[in-house]
């Protein structure tokens, strides 16, 4: 496993990041506690040292499980990042109570990264207002939380503030092929770099997109190169290349996956990327860009829709349509919703989604294309 240095804290974390988000499932849905457990295990014994959670993921059972994982030992082998569901605070005394949420889920009496989740302009006003960061300060000062962070989801400029506006400590950023000029982007994440604040970087394998049904002329680019590697490592390849960069979250769903990844970043040194990978990878960001309907990460902040309507699974078969026509009209209308039909174009998902999509316009479009 190759370790980095995390900014001027000292910490020496592993390139890879378990992030416990997309764990593994069983056919109900529910998150299969066992293999999860498993997979976690698996990863402190290869050298994993940083694993990454949220109050909301699964529902709040990600932080129980890692919690459970980690028990016997483990825990103080980690490092372990959770979030504060900004959206859900509306009182200083909320700060407090959903750490200590955490805390209590996680089983330990300290978490090591508490990132403000999903910071961006509207919940920066929040932060002021609210005055989050002192309440986080005490929480610091009391030892529930060492470190102060934020995630990050809207436009550069609004990155750059954040970053100017706190003497943060760590930062967690969207990057990866298809996203260096989005968000916070290359620019951004050497913006903080140069601040000397750790950068984390999440999504780098774009939800999945990068990882399958990969466009012919991206896949024959892969495959003619005199490199041969799979497209999930040059995501990751391309993720973790940069110096600026402490750790890759990887969301692994299954112990193949985490295997494969365990493997990958055992050598993934910064800048090691030749002059050749990087026009590769150019070109293949190209072919990628020329075949996206809809850039949804199956993030599921969306989610639930107040009309039951499956947006980030609508949004899935539609990017696929372009591999498979008639297998997304077959399949559109056996999603819950319907799509157009059921969108009452209320909004509430457009003012939660990190990757401020128009996404009462797309539905309208996949429900088009589907009745074509």
């Amino acid at each position: 496993m190759e370790y980095r240095s995390f900014g001027s804290l000292g910490y020496k974390v592993s390139a890879f990041g378990f992030g416990a988000m997309r764990l593994p499932s069983l056919e109900n849905g529910k998150v299969d506690e066992a293999e999860a457990i498993k997979m976690i295990r698996h990863a402190v014994d290869s050298g994993v040292n940083y694993f990454d959670t949220a109050y909301v993921y699964h529902d709040g059972n990600s932080e129980v499980i890692l919690g459970k994982a980690l028990k016997g030992g483990l825990r103080e082998k980690v490092y372990v990042a959770t979030k504060l569901p900004t959206w859900s605070v509306r009182s200083e005394g909320d700060v407090m109570r959903l750490l200590d949420e955490s805390i209590k889920r996680l089983g330990t009496g300290y978490i090591d990264f508490y990132l403000v989740h999903a910071l961006n302009r509207n919940h920066l006003e929040k932060l002021k207002k609210i005055n989050i960061l002192g309440e986080l300060e005490k929480a610091k000062a009391e030892g529930k939380i060492k470190h102060i962070g934020f995630s990050f989801h809207d436009e550069l400029d609004v990155f750059k503030n954040i970053v100017d506006f706190y003497d943060w400590e760590m930062c967690q950023i969207q990057l990866n092929i298809l996203d260096n000029e989005y968000q916070a982007g290359i620019e951004g994440l050497k913006y903080a770099g140069a601040k000397n604040i750790p950068v984390v970087i999440m999504e780098p394998v774009k939800g999945g997109m990068l990882a399958k049904n990969i466009p012919d002329e991206a896949l024959q680019l892969y495959n003619d190169y005199k490199v041969k590697r799979s497209p999930v490592e040059w995501a990751f390849r391309f993720a973790s290349d940069f110096k600026e960069v402490a750790v890759v979250l990887s969301g692994v769903s299954d112990m193949g996956q985490l295997k494969d990844n365990i493997r990958i970043f055992a050598d993934t040194a910064p800048c090691s990327l030749s002059k050749g990978d990087i026009e590769l990878l150019d070109s293949v960001r190209a072919a990628y860009k020329s075949k996206i309907l809809v850039g949804c990460t199956g993030c599921e902040y969306c989610l639930p829709c107040p009309s039951k309507v499956a947006i980030p699974e609508i949004f899935n078969r539609y990017n696929n349509s372009v591999f498979d026509m008639e297998k997304f009209k077959r399949n559109y209308e056996a999603l819950e919703g319907g799509g157009k039909t059921n969108c009452i174009e209320c909004g509430a998902c457009e003012k939660v989604c990190p990757q401020h999509l128009p996404i009462i316009e797309k539905l309208k479009e996949a429900a088009q294309l589907a009745h074509s």
